[in-house]
């Protein structure tokens, strides 16, 4: 499990495609001391296993799903990526519950300026649009963020500077594809009242 705060900006080392799936090589700050191998690390949102680690750098493999359900298949050796580590029982829980398995790829329509934050629109794709609601949590990219309105399939988030320039996210333009997670409360909620 994940909180969606990030908590370092990997760079994208190395890329190999095995023989059924892909190896990357990511470099990071983290002391790769304090990561075992076989620990889950959020990957812009994406929960994936280290396989490897060297110093400075540490090495997960992605089967072809989560290529094809990802913006991992656009990753690129130098890319920049938002990485989180698995809360621990008795962390600080300052997002909200995100479970690093991405539920679809949303489409960035507009980024623009407001005060000193950005405002952030994106597409989602139906029917997962209806588990997002105003004042919801939603991952993107792996950052937890409140959504501040909907319409229909679109809905905008409002991205404050200290996030804007410590994840990812800065690097937003209309059309780029994003990693969605919706809350896992949303999930249920909805379940729940299609059952019942």
């Amino acid at each position: 499990m994940f909180t969606g705060i990030i908590t370092d900006i990997g760079k994208v080392r190395a890329i190999r495609d095995t023989d059924r799936d892909r190896r990357f090589e990511i470099e990071t700050a983290y002391d790769l001391a304090t990561i075992d191998i076989g620990a889950s690390i959020a990957h812009s949102g994406c929960c994936l296993t280290v396989v490897e680690k060297g110093e400075g750098w540490f090495a997960v493999e992605v089967s072809g799903e989560s290529l094809s359900l990802t913006t991992l298949d656009q990753w690129a050796v130098g890319g920049s990526i938002n990485l989180e580590r698995a809360t621990k029982v008795g962390d600080e829980l300052g997002g909200h519950i995100v479970s690093g398995h991405v539920d679809g790829l949303g489409e960035v329509v507009s980024v623009t300026v407001e005060g000193g934050s950005h405002r952030v629109k994106v597409r989602v794709p139906r029917p997962l649009h209806r588990y997002i609601a105003p004042k919801g949590s939603v991952a993107v990219e792996g950052v937890s963020l409140t959504v501040n309105e909907v319409e229909d399939d679109v809905f905008g988030v409002n991205i404050i500077p200290h996030t804007w320039d410590v994840t990812t996210l800065g690097q937003l333009v209309a059309g780029a594809k994003v990693n969605l997670e919706i809350d896992v409360l949303a999930r249920y909620a909805a379940r729940w009242q299609e059952t019942a």
